[in-house]
């Protein structure tokens, strides 16, 4: 934004050396020519809208500056400036007039006599008609000479034949009211874009804002305020804050305290109140009233939370994302939609690989929660100090590497959502005390924080390991096992679904076709029956491997048996541990991996559901003898 600067020059010598400091500086200048005789501070008044900053000298300077509402900067009349003048005026004679306008600066002239040793006679004037007068009386005066500061004066007195010197101001003064008059804009331009910002700041704000003095009378108000306050009319700028007792139930400005977070009804609205003193060297000046509705505040959070939820705290698959026709998942998925209607605590429970992070999005995404966040975490994957941070977050300086500002943690993340706790089973029993803290009071503290945090989510758990079991054990909290198993699910694995495998193939062959640019079609329905022969302990995640490596390496559209065969053989390292045959079927035995002593007592059970409780034959299958037997019965 260029400055809008008016000199109203008095002489041609100020109007040449403004043009010339105009060019200098690169500060625009409209100049105009002429003095109080020529109506300089009339043109001055008609013209101010149009200008920041007016630009004048001596009483031309001072009688605008009595007319005008915006900045008039002077240019200075330098000592030197004058005592040139008066020297060149004794060189017409002794007797010399100095016309000057009136000022409370005359007696200041006077001393000049004095300290100059120069005689002079001022003639002071406050407008043209008074100017006209005393030039009449100067012409009474013989062999004078008049000294004054514009153009007209000089031409005036040349009419009236009156030796007359003109008072020029040198460059530098001139250069310094050009830049002091930039200033003054530059000022200006930037006070007036920081009461503009702060006005926006205020207009703007989720909180009601009321500004008040020192006297307890409201200067600003915005329209928030307003709102709460229910106040229609500006005509309460002025008037006492005391005013609106009744609607804050307290008096705000009773005394100079400081007040925070009092939480108050107006108007029916729950409303937290703030006060704030403003202080100017140690003295208060006003205060700050901030008035924020409770609902909004909750609803600001909730979007500031939704902003971090859509970098990726989402759940992308649904139940339309399950394949299979089988009983076995057809009933499952039938009893997740039952329990996706709810926000109720569900445990999943199913081998690795058997799709457990599947159903739990798919159960978010069909929830009274499905707009909130759904956050995961494997709860093996991280070491208990490091697990304890992500659940619970941390507060600046909680420990040594704590970010800058703290981190929130995935319990507050997941507000209003689903958070996800896979393997649930291998958190630390010094950390299921505080998960069952929220669970039961739904609240979570940061590590190294000192208040306690509202958090409204969803749990789903998912395990591998036999919790109940553990509980027996002492390996996990009871309390926290009955928490968590309000809705129990449990995923079948693959092998107890081997109908699926064909659709679930044909599937991972669509996937890995596009995701490695091959061509494979399908499978011949021999190499299939292979497929479907084998256990897949991994379950789906292991199929979807082995089908990504089988589209990789084969280099026909359709795989046949054959290939099939073969990689099997390099799948499995011991192909009769997982491949079943006529052969071999009867010899195989499944169990689930856990403890030693734990298979020990699957392996019996199961031996001795074959054998029909023969405790001879038992003994002798297992290569033990019957006392060894009886104990290891016993410790069943």
């Amino acid at each position: 934004m260029k400055p809008k600067i008016l000199v109203i020059s008095i002489s041609d010598d100020l109007t040449e050396k403004a043009k010339n400091i105009s060019r200098e500086l690169k500060i625009p200048l409209t100049i105009y020519q002429g003095g109080i005789m020529k109506d300089g501070h009339k043109y001055a008044k008609k013209m101010e809208e149009n200008f920041d900053v007016i630009i004048s000298q001596g009483g031309t300077a001072q009688a605008i500056r009595e007319t005008v509402n915006i900045p008039v900067v002077s240019i200075v009349i330098s000592i030197a400036d004058f005592l040139d003048a008066l020297l060149k005026a004794k060189e017409y004679g002794n007797k010399i007039a100095l016309m000057s306008y009136k000022t409370e600066e005359l007696d200041d002239l006077e001393k000049f006599k004095e300290v100059l040793d120069i005689d002079f006679k001022i003639f002071p004037y406050a407008n043209s008609s008074e100017l006209k007068n005393q030039i009449k009386n100067i012409k009474k005066e013989e062999k004078i000479t008049l000294v004054n500061m514009g153009s007209c004066i000089c031409n005036l007195a040349a009419q009236n034949q009156i030796n007359s010197v003109l008072i020029k101001s040198s460059k530098k003064s001139i250069k310094q009211a050009i830049i002091s008059a930039n200033n003054i804009i530059e000022l200006g331009r930037r006070e007036k874009e920081r009461a503009e910002r702060l006005k926006a700041i205020v207009d703007h704000s989720v909180e009601g804002i009321i500004a008040i003095d020192e006297n307890g009378i409201i200067t600003t108000l915005n329209p928030v305020a307003k709102k709460i306050l229910d106040i229609s009319s500006d005509d309460i700028i002025g008037t006492s804050i005391s005013n609106f007792k009744s609607k804050f139930g307290f008096n705000i400005y009773e005394d100079n305290s400081i007040q925070m977070g009092k939480v108050i009804n107006i108007n029916d609205i729950p409303v937290i109140i703030n006060k704030i003193l403003i202080n100017v060297d140690n003295n208060q000046v006003g205060s700050i009233i901030t008035i924020a509705e409770i609902s909004k505040l909750q609803k600001l959070e909730q979007k500031v939370r939704n902003n971090l939820y859509n970098k990726g705290l989402i759940a992308k698959y649904s139940f339309s994302n399950i394949i299979g026709s089988s009983i076995a998942i057809k009933k499952t998925v039938e009893q997740a939609m039952q329990f996706g209607k709810t926000s109720t605590t569900v445990l999943i429970q199913g081998e690795t690989g058997s799709g457990k992070e599947l159903f739990a999005q798919s159960i978010h995404n069909i929830s009274p929660r499905r707009k909130g966040p759904f956050v995961a975490i494997n709860c093996a994957a991280l070491p208990e100090n490091l697990l304890e941070s992500e659940l619970f977050g941390y507060e600046e300086g909680a420990f040594t590497g704590a970010k800058k500002g703290g981190k929130l943690g995935l319990f507050e993340l997941a507000h209003k959502g689903t958070i996800f706790l896979d393997e649930i089973g291998e958190i630390p029993l010094s950390l299921q005390s505080r998960l069952l803290r929220v669970l039961q009071e739904k609240e979570v503290m940061r590590i190294g924080g000192d208040c306690v945090l509202n958090v409204d989510v969803r749990i789903i758990a998912a395990t591998n390991l036999d919790l109940y079991r553990m509980v027996a054990e002492k390996k996990f909290r009871e309390d926290l096992y009955f928490r968590i198993n309000v809705l129990n699910l449990k995923i079948p694995p693959l092998r107890e679904r081997r109908e699926d495998i064909p659709f679930l193939v044909k599937n991972f062959i669509e996937l890995m076709n596009n995701k490695h640019e091959t061509s494979i079609d399908n499978i011949t329905q021999e190499g299939m029956n292979s497929l479907k022969k084998y256990d897949w302990p991994g379950n789906i995640r292991e199929l979807e491997n082995f089908i990504e490596k089988m589209v990789i390496l084969s280099n026909i559209s359709v795989v046949n048996k054959d290939f099939i065969e073969q990689l099997l053989e390099e799948h499995i390292p011991n192909r009769n541990s997982g491949l079943l045959t006529s052969d071999n079927i009867e010899d195989i035995l499944i169990i689930k991996k856990g403890s030693l002593k734990d298979m020990e007592i699957q392996i019996i059970n199961a031996m001795n559901k074959e054998i029909k409780d023969n405790k001879a034959l038992l003994a002798e299958k297992l290569g033990i003898s019957r006392s060894t037997l009886w104990k290891k019965l016993k410790e069943k």
